[in-house]
């Protein structure tokens, strides 16, 4: 049973890469991948915290790489929705063989595997403990999956959104590549969007700003990061209005 200590956050949205579930050629979905997922998010709702999860779908398609070939950007991008509701739908199975009961909406409805986007009902699934995935982006091209976990994460009322990544937070260069990058414990989100950092879109962060939402970045693959950022111990770096 997880530890439910006294969480600082009831409600979050999890924002997932697709490559969160890619195996590790870097493409496809990986069941394992899919499963250590589950193991996070089931800790969480254990916690007592109702999650909802916006995930990417850059383990299946790179609507750039398309474009860059003369692909049309709207077309490009509906592939992408789709592929986001493919990881959903695995996501969502690896969830639900974990122990808990998952509801995937999509924004472009396609009611033979998933509810339409409903807030209401979104938001009714949560509080009855309920995991919910949101498939689709906004249903709009033009607009990344960050920029839907913003959107989502404001009409469901969530406390913070959470950007899952495979770094400890937000480094001013690719730690990587740089042993003397340096992390930011905190930054505002002018700062966020001066420094022009690659962790968000502009749009995501300025839709969080306007909504005074705020974000953390952690190592979502680092043993109890997630647990203790919501928990509200120093995790990752933490995007607020300062």
């Amino acid at each position: 049973m997880a530890d439910k200590g006294n969480p600082k956050y009831k409600r979050i949205l999890l924002k997932l890469s697709g490559e969160a579930l890619a195996s590790d050629q870097g493409f496809g979905i990986d069941p394992n991948k899919a499963e250590g997922i589950a193991q996070r998010v089931t800790e969480v709702v254990g916690m007592g915290i109702q999650v909802a999860i916006v995930i990417g779908a850059g383990n299946l398609w790179r609507g750039r790489t398309g474009i860059e070939r003369g692909m049309d950007r709207t077309t490009a991008d509906h592939m992408g929705m789709l592929g986001t509701v493919m990881n959903a739908l695995a996501l969502m199975d690896a969830i639900e063989r974990a122990g808990h009961e998952v509801r995937v909406q999509t924004a472009i409805e396609m009611r033979a595997v998933a509810e339409p986007y409903i807030r209401r009902r979104a938001i009714h699934h949560m509080e009855a403990g309920h995991v919910v995935i949101f498939g689709a982006g906004t249903g709009n091209p033009y607009f990344s999956t960050d920029t839907a976990a913003a959107l989502r994460a404001m009409e469901i009322d969530a406390d913070v959104v959470i950007k899952a990544t495979k770094v400890d937070g937000i480094y001013d260069a690719d730690p990587k590549k740089s042993p003397n990058a340096k992390r930011y414990d905190h930054l505002t989100y002018i700062d966020a969007l001066n420094l022009r950092l690659a962790v968000m879109d502009s749009t995501a962060i300025s839709l969080c700003m306007e909504n005074n939402l705020p974000i953390v970045v952690l190592n979502f693959w680092q043993e109890d990061a997630l647990k203790n950022a919501l928990l509200g111990k120093p995790v990752g770096t933490l995007i607020d209005k300062g």
